[in-house]
Order: C-alpha cells, then structure tokens, then sequence
C-alpha cells in the first residue's frame, strides 16, 4: 500500500529584518557589509526561568561583496542596539563588554557563504516581556545592513499546571507561527487571528481548537470575549487528521477590551479534547479610543519593554502587526510524469547542496554542478547521485547550502515540451518531490520565500505601468498570503498554491526577464489587502465588459468587499475571464490616468484596508 504523505508544516527560516540604517564608524562603504538572516534560535522568542542560562545561535548570509573576518581590522562581531552600546540585564559577565557580545565564530565568511554568532544570555531574577536588540557590526568600519534582530523573551517561573489541563504522554505541541506578535486595535473592535501548532507528540489529532486558559493562571481583569466564541471556547475543528510533524492553522477572533492601554491575550491550544501543557498563543494587545488605564490594568507590560513599532497608519484600520516572519510559500511547480519521464535531474550551479527527506534526515551531500537524478518507484523515494540507486520512504528534499540560490531541473525544458519560448526550469530555494494519494499524481514543490515567489510571477509584463504592477502584486501576494494562512486549497498534496491555476508562476526566468515588476514589489513589500482585519481573499482577472461582477453572481454567497463595480476603460470590450474583483485592463487604464496603485485597489475591492505585515 503506498504511503500517504500530507505535508502541512514548514520552517520558516529567519524572522523579517528590522532594517537598522548603516552607521559609518569609518570609511569603508557600508553598502559593501550586508547580511540575510538564516535561522535564529527560537526564532526571536524565548521563554526563559529567573536566572536561566541560555545559549543562543544566529546564522546570517554574506549578501555583500566584502568578506567577514573574525580578527583584525573590521572583525566581524555582534553588538548590543536599539539602542546602541546598550547595557543588557541578560549579559552575567560572559560578554567581550557590557555592550560587545561575541565574535563571528568563523575565521573566514567569503561572499554568499554563511556566517555565525554564538552567545550566552543569563536572565534576570525579575519576571517579565523583555525586547533584546542586536546588530552586527564590523568594527570600526560600519553597521552590517540587514545584521540585526530582536529577540522577545519572556522570564517566568515554572507555572504548575492546573488540573484543567491534563497530562497525556501522546499529545504534546509547539506554537510554529501567528500572524501577529502584537496588535493594534480600537477599543471594542473585532480582531481576526491565525495561529499554527506543530503536532510533536505521538498521537495524531482528530480535533484540535482554542481555549481560554484556567482562570487562575488568565486572570488579567480585561475581556476579550468574542460573538464567536462558544463559552470559553474560541474555536474547535473536528473532523481533521492532524499527525505527528504535521501543523495544524487555527483561525479565531478577539474583541479589543474598552480600556486603554497594553494587555496581554492568552489562549490555550487543545486537542482531541485535552488542554495540551505549555501549548499557548500569547498577544499583547495595543487598545486606544477605550476608557482611561486604570490601577486594574496591572498586566500592562512596561513602555520601554514595548517599543515604538507596529503603529497604526490608518485609526480607521485595526493593524494585527506587522512583525511576522516573511512567510515561506509552497508552489507545486511540475508534476512529474512522461513529460519528464516520470523523474527530475536537479543541480544547482550556484551553491552546494544537500538532498534530506522530509524527516530532516541527511541523505547526500552535493557539490555545486554535480547532478541527481530522483523519482517515486510507487513505493519508494529512489535517487542516484552517481552511487547507484538509493531509496528513502519519504519525500525527497533538495536543500542549497546559500539561502535562495537557484536550483535546475535540467530535464525539464518548456521549449520542448510545451512550445513555450523560455526553458523556465529554474527556481530559487528548495524543491522537493513529493507524490500524494490524493490524486495518485508526483509533484515537484518549489519552497521559497513570498516576495521571491512573486518575482517569478508571469501575470503582467514588465514594462506594464508602475503602479499597475504595484496593484496587482499586491492583489496577488494577498491571495497567495490567503491560501498559505490556511493551508487548505491544496493541502493533500503538499503545497500552498500551483503554478498553473492559482497564480502563473514561472521562477527565476520571469524573475530575469522582469526587473521593473522586481522594483513594483520591492516597493510594496509585505503590503496585503484586509477586510474588517481579516485577510481578503483579492480574485483579480484579465477585462470585463464594463463592470465587475459582484461575488454572488458567479460563486455565491456574499463577499463584503467583491462587489460590482462600474469600469469605463472596458465598456464595449469583451469578458476575459470570471469578471470578479479586479480588471487588470480597467486597473492599467487607471494608472494611465494618475491613479497610485492604492486608490486602485480600494475602488476594485470595496471598503478594503493595506496592511503591511513583514
């Protein structure tokens, strides 16, 4: 019997840069020092005991042209910031200084190779958030551009577990992600959240959900009582089949509570029932227009603790933070069968790379250049790196060692296959193998950042109006940002959106070939579109007839922001396509005419907000 293999979990690696401008201490150009953050341990949040000692590892991408050093003039080291030259309570005397931490560990980091810090921190005996800042510097020379990050730790005693939540040796879980580390709302308004946990226990999940935790342990003298809660229940979802390694995505609502100030929103994850120990979502939450602050408040975290970040551009909006990681997206780029004769031959000719299995497991290390040819046997993963055949049980994973390089699968070439003018054979990141019972077909998956994934987007030309192109990235990156939130569209078979259906998704050929539509997102990094503080779900299309179609008339039910709207650029021409939210040929002719891609997307999609999230 072939296995079946559901993938709904993956790493996101690094968090998005805080952008610390560069600090001249010399003369050395500073454009030539500049990093991309890999992995961070914790991914910017620890949890610490009063006094704990814990070791902390972050490792960066030379993206520069200088190389890092460790000694000698310009060594690379890491400082304390924000600001700068900070005395930090979690340095115990391990640090070079009160305020220089630790050395690069590398002797020597060339150009697209990776580096790393390793550090000590030893927490205070006082309980409380704490937000650490760091950026590497070389010394004497400059500020590394893209070198510094924060980390949010959390210094609590050991809290005993309360009888509500009980203790089963199969069920254990970790928060992966939430959409937002922090909000910022009017009092009384409605906010919509999305949080993610990994399943690292032994028992696969059947229900899982959101609880308010044991009033003992919650009791923070506010409300965030929600129309959609069930009692103390936030949200169940039965019915699922969440197991071991696999994440499970919880979308759930909180109301602002009617007094002012900063107050922490806690919530307990359960499954199959069972209130699962130590699984929690933690939000402060920023509430303005409510009832004074008053001595009840007394879970307020200190100002300096909180920082200046995330406010509110629009008081008309509810911005739910805009400090998540860039989010990591899925897109089935080729299903493998006679077009490639039902294998894959991958390289990479700009990096070393390294073929795992979806367990993590190491399998073969590559050198740039050199081939490995994979497929599914119909019971097997088998590859053949020049070793004769190898098998795996799970899916196969090719990984380059320099975050982003491009990868090929050199037997896969549209001009010969499809008549296409451009191979379009190459991506950046990882791809991985995958088949899926589903629909007893193999896909290759291309797994790469979001904003890469949508320079390799063929849904536009490149010498398209700016703020066209600006209008309708925006509109793509949040319909992909929609279905990678909630993992459903194309979950049984691994991935988040395809390339062919969802969005025209061509890799790093389209990413060459257009270099202005690469400065339209850049422009708009991170910038979704949100209805009511939700994520809005932006169908775009080719040219109506006219006007756009309301939601209802072509997939009912109704859509608050998806309604008709009048397009005189398109009267008289003909329907390309469903007719429902953005005309691509009205949207061009509004920019023609002066209109910026914002007030384009807000006459296309009614009463919609922008919301910048990484």
């Amino acid at each position: 019997m072939m296995h079946r293999f559901v993938y709904k979990s993956f790493l996101v690696l690094g968090l998005a840069l805080l952008g610390v401008g560069s600090v001249m201490f010399g003369t050395q150009a500073a454009s030539t020092l500049a990093a991309m953050r890999v992995t961070m341990t914790g991914n910017g949040s620890l949890t610490m005991k009063p006094g704990e000692v814990r070791d902390v590892t972050v490792t960066w991408q030379n993206t520069g042209t200088t190389a890092w050093k460790n000694d000698g003039a310009g060594y690379i080291s890491l400082y304390t910031h924000g600001p700068k030259y900070r005395t930090s309570v979690f340095n115990a005397g391990t640090w070079l200084s009160a305020s220089q931490v630790a050395k690069m560990t590398e002797t020597t980091v060339l150009a697209k190779s990776t580096g790393t810090v390793s550090f000590r921190l030893t927490a205070p005996m006082v309980e409380g958030k704490y937000s650490e800042t760091f950026a590497l510097a070389s010394e004497s020379t400059a500020w590394i551009t893209g070198g510094d990050f924060t980390l949010t730790i959390n210094v609590a005693k050991q809290k005993v577990v309360s009888a509500a939540v009980v203790t089963d040796s199969g069920l254990a879980a970790k928060l992966a992600m939430q959409s937002a580390n922090k909000v910022k709302a009017k009092a009384g308004k409605q906010v919509w959240l999305t949080a993610g946990f990994t399943n690292i226990g032994s028992k696969t999940w059947t229900s899982y959900g959101l609880q308010m935790p044991d009033l003992a342990v919650a009791a923070t003298g506010v409300s965030f009582a929600n129309a959609n809660w069930s009692g103390s229940k936030l949200v169940t979802i039965t019915g699922g089949s969440i197991k071991p390694r696999e994440t499970a995505y919880v979308n759930f609502a909180l109301t602002a509570p009617s007094v002012n100030g900063v107050h922490t929103a806690k919530f307990q994850f359960t499954a199959n029932e069972v209130a699962v120990a130590e699984a929690m979502v933690e939000i402060p939450v920023t509430v303005t227009d409510g009832a004074e602050l008053s001595s009840v408040d007394v879970f307020a975290p200190k100002a300096e603790l909180w920082g200046d970040e995330g406010t509110v551009v629009n008081q008309d909006d509810v911005i739910a933070g805009n400090e998540i990681a860039e989010p990591v997206v899925r897109v089935g780029v080729l299903i493998v069968d006679e077009e490639t004769d039902n294998e894959v031959i991958i390289t990479s000719n700009e990096s070393d790379f390294t073929v795992v299995d979806t367990q993590g497991n190491l399998l073969a290390e590559m050198t740039k250049g050199k081939k490995v040819t994979a497929a599914y046997d119909g019971n097997h993963y088998i590859f053949d790196r020049g070793n004769g055949v190898e098998k795996s049980s799970y899916p196969l994973r090719f990984v380059p060692k320099i975050a982003n390089a491009v990868m090929t699968v050199t037997n896969f070439d549209r001009t010969v296959t499809r008549g296409s003018s451009n191979a379009d054979n190459t991506f950046r990141n990882v791809l991985e193998i995958r088949f899926n019972t589903v629909k007893s077909r193999n896909w290759l998956i291309n797994e790469l950042p979001m904003e890469f994934y949508l320079k390799g987007l063929a849904e536009t030309s490149n010498v398209s109006h700016i703020e066209f192109q600006k209008a309708l990235i925006t509109a793509a990156r949040t319909y992909a940002f929609y279905h990678w939130t909630r993992n459903t569209k194309h979950d049984g078979e691994g991935f988040h959106v395809d390339a062919y259906a969802d969005q025209v998704y061509k890799g790093y050929g389209q990413e060459l070939r257009t270099p202005r539509l690469s400065q339209a997102i850049d422009a708009t990094r991170g910038e979704i579109v949100t209805y009511d503080g939700e994520t809005a779900i932006t169908a775009y299309f080719s040219r109506s007839a006219g006007k756009t179609l309301d939601w209802s008339e072509v997939w009912g039910g109704s859509v608050p922001w998806s309604k008709s709207v009048p397009v005189p650029c398109d009267v008289g021409k003909t329907l390309w396509g469903h007719g429902v939210g953005m005309s691509a040929s009205g949207a061009l002719c509004m920019a023609n005419d002066g209109k910026l891609w914002n007030e384009i997307l807000k006459y296309f999609y009614t009463g919609i907000a922008l919301d910048k999230r990484w």
